[in-house]
């Protein structure tokens, strides 16, 4: 890339600026979640009705995602991603200003347009700011945004909720946008490039793909919806769940041939057709899935079953966090170094090795396990989100920029929908459990814990195997093998192996190993105890596994 193409800012201010805006949108995907139950109180509404906030936000984000690379290309890059700043920032005060559940959702949606059009656009810019050889250093900074916004989201709405309000879960955006709309303004510039690509389609009358924005926008939104509301609604027993289902199916496989033969598509689909970006997409699938359902997952888990506050639920996340942005910076200076698929194919390693390790959970670990859990994964996820993100531009022509970064987010959505479906488990595994004995609750989670941790750590030894086998630089000989577990430990399925059995009185018995670690306390205390073995079990908890 030219020095011209590059723009004329400097290019690490502008890394800075557009991570601000990227860390805001990333943020409130994931802030509003813990706040529900707040919101359901404050608007006297139900927690199902609720839990609209959060699906109305996914749908509309997902339906611009797909759109903000021909209205980039078509109105300028900069005034999109201004237009969209400001928009995100006055929905936001307006979400917290929302005096009904109507108005909060239509500002939601306001609000999931906007950030919709942000996150593509600010790699775009990035990649457009540096020259290829140092993009790694610059997605290293986008990347902190995009990896630590979704840690740091359940702990601050938690925290804002519990202290203050949920509406600031909201307004927190105010300040923070007007911040980043002023840097924006005065220090991103439009590359030369992207000016003549504006001008060709405005000569050339290049219209706009209607029904191609339809028929994604249809696929996208209907399969947040599945997602979203299935667990809740009981899957295909009910009928809006088979026709939304429906939507999505008649949807993707119209949008496939239609996109692949027009000229100027919403979204190119031939690029995933493609060997290496393919593989990109394929592997960033699997680290949406495994960003934002361990960011959101790990903090709820704490929160209702281990009866951690939210403040201790974030310092048991945050030293990961930390490890995260140590680590970006790491791997930014490597990927110039280093080949991509070697880079990714050890991220994959290292998080299946900590999917594996979160399969050891159950109702007494002690809070060092979930920090070096964590740790663990903040050391693998940026090996594979900086060599991704920065080997999805490789070949792409400039003017096709904005079609890799909307198609690299598509993935990282869709991805982390799978973190929609645990979410929703988690309010019907009480169910599960017998009334007469609350001892046993842990009986019913430990299985279905685990059985996430598994299938995350699937998905991250097939991506291994993929950046290994796919990738297009290097030789079958040495293309790294992913590495991970291929069965349940003894002493984990020693430990679930009984339900335990029904007594006289009809009242379920808990198993005599889970019996014995609970003899004298009677409830959990609200604040996690100081670990006794770092980062291990508790002596309760092993004594538990020893029986």
């Amino acid at each position: 890339m030219s020095k011209e193409n590059a723009g004329s800012g400097n290019p690490w201010l502008i890394a800075i600026v557009v991570s601000i805006a990227t860390f805001m949108e990333v943020l409130d995907t994931t802030i509003a979640n813990v706040a529900l139950r707040y919101i359901s109180g404050g608007l006297a509404i139900s927690a199902d009705e609720a839990s609209w906030v959060v699906t109305t936000y996914l749908v509309s984000n997902a339906i611009v995602l797909t759109a903000s690379s021909f209205i980039a290309k078509r109105y300028g890059r900069k005034s999109f991603y201004l237009g969209c700043l400001a928009l995100f920032t006055v929905a936001s005060i307006l979400c917290g200003m929302a005096w009904s559940l109507s108005s909060l959702l239509f500002f939601r949606v306001l609000q999931g347009f906007a950030g919709g059009g942000m996150v593509p656009i600010s790699q775009s810019i990035l990649a457009d700011s540096f020259p290829p050889e140092k993009r790694g250093q610059g997605f290293a900074m986008f990347g902190i945004a995009v990896v630590v916004a979704p840690v740091i989201g359940p702990t601050l709405g938690g925290w804002l909720s519990d202290n203050y309000s949920w509406h600031w879960c909201f307004l927190i955006n105010g300040p923070v946008g007007v911040l980043a709309f002023s840097l924006v303004y005065f220090l991103v510039k439009e590359s030369e490039e992207v000016r003549k690509e504006r001008q060709r389609l405005r000569s050339q009358h290049v219209r706009f793909d209607l029904v191609g924005f339809l028929l994604v926008a249809g696929f996208l939104g209907s399969l947040e919806v599945v997602l979203d509301r299935g667990q809740t609604d009981d899957w295909f027993s009910s009928t809006f769940i088979i026709a939304v289902a429906a939507i999505c199916a008649l949807c993707f496989l119209a949008m496939i041939p239609w996109e692949a033969t027009r000229d100027n598509p919403v979204i190119d689909v031939r690029m995933v057709a493609s060997r290496q970006f393919g593989s990109c997409f394929v592997v960033m699938m699997a680290t949406g899935a495994i960003l934002i359902a361990t960011t959101q997952f790990l903090p709820e888990l704490l929160q209702e079953y281990y009866g951690y506050t939210a403040t201790w639920a974030g310092l048991a996340l945050s030293p990961g966090g930390l490890v995260t942005m140590m680590m970006m910076f790491i791997v930014g200076r490597l990927t110039g170094i280093i080949q991509p698929r070697y880079l990714i194919a050890a991220g994959a390693s290292i998080i299946a090795l900590a999917m594996w390790d979160l399969t050891r959970i159950y109702a007494d670990l002690n809070f060092g396990f979930f920090v070096w859990s964590r740790v663990y994964i903040g050391l693998g996820l940026p090996l594979i989100f900086i060599p991704i993100t920065t080997a999805s531009y490789f070949g792409i022509p400039p003017d096709k920029t904005d079609q890799a970064s909307a198609l690299i987010n598509v993935a990282r959505n869709v991805g982390g929908s799978d973190r929609r479906v645990h979410r929703a488990e988690h309010p019907r595994l009480p169910r599960a459990v017998p009334p007469q004995s609350p001892d046993r609750a842990h009986l019913a989670v430990e299985p279905r814990l685990s059985a996430t941790a598994f299938g995350s750590d699937g998905a991250f030894r097939s991506a291994g195997f993929i950046a290994g086998r796919r990738w297009k630089s290097g030789s079958r000989g040495d293309r790294p093998g992913a590495v991970g577990p291929g069965r349940v430990p003894r002493l984990y399925r020693r430990l679930l192996r009984a339900d335990g059995d029904l007594g006289a009185d009809g009242a379920a018995r808990p198993h005599p190993s889970h019996r014995a670690a609970r003899q004298g306390r009677s409830r959990r205390p609200l604040t996690p105890a100081a670990p006794d073995h770092w980062p291990g079990r508790s002596s309760a908890g092993r004594s538990s596994a020893a029986g």
